[in-house]
């Protein structure tokens, strides 16, 4: 099975950090574009970081830059997400998957048949 399994989530005061990441399983994900999505209760898929397959460059949503950093390692075929400041409005189930990137972050390649998130972990940013 063609999945990501992502981890790291947990539960952060405001302001604190945490570091997610996620390991590609069944595959190698040195070619893809890779984002980082995320999903809060009642909301709408949210693709907020992504890093391209060709040359590294990244990407954020307003909403994250500048607290947020993603990485990639291929050589561990793992994605990962450095999240800091965080805020009350972060909590949400995160993800990766393939992803189209562009300056406002990441788009889902779910619609064109390509769909690798796993289960999600989940963020609680709560005082």
């Amino acid at each position: 099975q063609y999945q990501f399994v992502e981890s790291g989530g947990g539960s952060v005061q405001p302001g604190g950090s945490l570091r997610l990441s996620c390991v590609a399983s069944g595959f190698t994900l040195d070619y893809y574009a890779i984002g980082w999505f995320r999903q809060a209760p009642g909301k709408e898929l949210e693709g907020i970081s992504c890093v391209s397959g060709s040359d590294g460059s990244t990407y954020y949503a307003d909403s994250v830059k500048g607290r947020f950093t993603i990485s990639r390692d291929n050589a561990k075929n793992t994605v990962s997400l450095e999240m800091h400041s965080l805020k009350f409005e972060d909590t949400a189930v995160y993800y990766c998957d393939a992803a189209m990137c562009h300056p406002g972050g990441a788009t889902s390649t779910e619609n064109i048949g390509l769909r690798l998130r796993g289960q999600g972990t989940q963020v609680n940013v709560s005082a």
